[in-house]
């Protein structure tokens, strides 16, 4: 684990505290870079507080801020009405992202992917968050919905193919993009092309994936046991 991302987990335990004090909380837990310890200087802390049947209100959100030497959000993405929203304000300088989210309102959306075998949904993000996430409270919670995300469903692993295993033939047609003032449609093919790769692996290795703010490539690649030879590379090349 990077000094990083040590310093960034034992910053998530501080902000859980007053959270884990809400009447409907049942549990809590940090993600992401911190999670997966690979976190470096620029990173910012996600985090997300899973309650029972409905949210905390936004007094309650506000004080727990401004205890937090916070006094205004950074921004709010997400309905509360909804049952699920996600805020961001900055603690020592770094931005900390949470999420609200009532357990039915989670366990909807994990069935939305397991169940209902959606491909092409930022969903898939959250889900691969959780499975590296580490429990700061409700361990139990945590630990049922990893056994059931961790449980990739074979019919997921064929949608995603299926999904993805659409290559535009580039190479037949590379001569004329340099004669039609086209380079920056060429390279959304090319990009189109890596993000269909990237989701066709990811169904024949189990792996969630999605297009959406996808990074850390190398990491993704890295948990690959079906892949070509020296792909991340290749990519960056």
């Amino acid at each position: 684990m990077t000094p990083a991302s040590e310093y960034l987990l034992a910053l998530a335990h501080e902000i859980a505290q007053p959270y884990i004090q809400l009447p409907t909380i049942r549990a809590a837990m940090v993600t992401g870079s911190t999670a997966k310890g690979i976190s470096d200087y620029y990173s910012d802390l996600d985090m997300t507080m899973y309650y029972a049947n409905e949210l905390p209100s936004e007094n309650e959100l506000a004080a727990i801020r401004r205890l937090h030497g916070a006094n205004e959000r950074k921004w709010l993405i997400g309905d509360r009405n909804t049952n699920s929203f996600a805020e961001a304000y900055d603690v020592h300088g770094i931005e900390v992202q949470i999420g609200h989210t009532t357990i039915a309102v989670w366990e909807d959306t994990i069935a939305e992917v397991l169940e209902n075998l959606t491909c092409d949904t930022p969903i898939q993000k959250a889900l691969e968050g959780t499975l590296a996430c580490q429990a700061l409270h409700g361990a139990d919670y945590i630990d049922r919905w990893q056994a059931q995300i961790g449980a990739y469903p074979p019919a997921l692993a064929e949608a995603m193919v299926k999904k993805h295993l659409a290559f535009f033939p580039v190479w037949g047609l590379q001569p004329h993009f340099r004669t039609r003032d086209a380079s920056i449609w060429y390279h959304q093919i090319l990009v189109e092309a890596a993000h269909n790769l990237m989701g066709v692996l990811a169904g024949l290795n189990r792996l969630y994936f999605t297009t959406f703010q996808f990074k850390r490539m190398g990491y993704f690649v890295h948990q690959m046991e079906i892949a070509p030879p020296n792909l991340a590379a290749r990519l960056d090349a």
